[in-house]
This record gives structure tokens, C-alpha cells and sequence, in this order.
């Protein structure tokens, strides 16, 4: 698959404005701040094809991107820590909900802060996968903030904080220096069955 092949499809904000089902669907999602834009601009080694914001919460509608015309990359509004009015935020958690209640989703791609614990949001999220029976994956982010010493307990914390199934991987991630992109790119490939 040639990821440089991208082309942005829709911004879709509600369920009607999802496209037909016939791509698989790697969906992205996390908190405001995690660095969820650059995670997929690193997959794609693109500098800014999703926007990367001074402030959180840029993403508030689920945004298609075709990837060489063999999958979806969608990236799902952040949660958290956006400031925008309580009715903004139930707006979102609806679309979100629509979203998963479709099961449109092939891989979950879940983008969680590789220094800190997960938030009850972050909980939420993984529940959500979860019931929702798609697989999925945690990529802990920031990893390059990280001591070396930090980073084993960190990720025993992020598993065990959000009860993953032992199935579930979590990768050590730095979409600044393309740590764990590779691995990452694997999973996706085999997820959307093209190579």
C-alpha cells in the first residue's frame, strides 16, 4: 500500500455523511492533547496532511482520508481537553457513539500519553473498543519524553489501567523521532489485508 497516496474524503458530521463500506476502516482516536494528528502524519510521513493545532481540539467531526484507494484512515474528534461548550461536547460523544454502533471499524488505532496514567476518558475510550468486539491497538505517545528507565512500568500501567485483553498490543510510540512506526504500519496492513 502506498501511504504517500492519500487524498482527504469528507469531514463527516453525522452518521448520513459516512461514505459507503467498502474500504476497511482504521479509525484513530484519543484525547485533545495527544498528539493524535501527528501520529497519523508519521504513519503517512507527511509533515501536516492532518491538522496538527496549537490548541486541542481541532478535530470535531469524524474526518476520512483514502489511503491509495485500499483503506480508510479516519480520524475521530479528540476528547478531554478542548475548550468548547458542554453541548459541543455532547454533540461529539453522540457522533462518536453513532460511529461505533455502526461497526464500521477493521483496527482501532488508540493514541494514549505514554507519560501518564489513563485518564477515565481514556478508560471510556478503551471500554468502547472493547465492547464494540473490533480489535484494536494502544499506541503510547511522547515516548521521547520518556527516561528509558520509565518506559516498561509506564506501559505495564497503561495495560493494566485500562484492562487490555492480552491480545491487544501497546506499542511505545514517538511520532516525533518514528519510534514504533514501523510496528505500528505492520499491524495496519495486516488489519486492512493489503499490502
Amino acid at each position: 500500500m502506498n501511504f504517500h497516496n492519500v487524498e482527504f474524503l469528507i469531514s463527516a458530521a453525522s452518521p448520513k455523511q459516512f461514505p459507503p463500506q467498502n474500504l476497511p476502516e482504521i479509525a484513530f482516536a484519543g484525547k485533545s492533547n495527544v498528539g493524535k494528528s501527528s501520529v497519523i502524519n508519521r504513519i503517512l510521513q507527511r509533515k501536516n496532511l492532518a491538522r496538527v493545532g496549537e490548541k486541542p481540539g481541532k478535530t470535531i467531526h469524524v474526518n476520512y482520508f483514502t489511503i491509495d484507494e485500499k483503506c480508510y484512515f479516519v480520524d475521530l474528534p479528540g476528547y478531554g481537553y478542548a475548550k468548547v461548550s458542554q453541548a459541543e461536547k455532547d454533540r461529539w460523544s453522540r457522533l462518536m457513539e453513532d460511529y461505533f454502533a455502526a461497526q464500521r471499524i477493521d483496527l482501532g488505532v488508540f493514541i494514549v500519553d505514554a507519560r501518564h496514567a489513563p485518564t477515565k476518558n481514556d478508560i471510556t475510550m478503551a471500554q468502547w473498543f472493547m465492547q464494540s468486539g473490533c480489535p484494536f491497538v494502544v499506541v503510547a505517545n511522547k515516548l521521547d519524553k520518556l527516561k528509558k528507565s520509565e518506559i516498561e512500568p509506564n506501559m505495564q500501567k497503561i495495560r493494566g489501567d485500562l484492562e487490555l485483553p492480552e491480545d491487544c498490543p501497546v506499542i511505545p510510540f514517538s511520532a516525533e523521532k518514528g519510534i514504533g512506526r514501523d510496528e505500528l504500519v505492520r499491524i495496519i496492513l495486516s488489519a486492512a489485508e493489503v499490502q
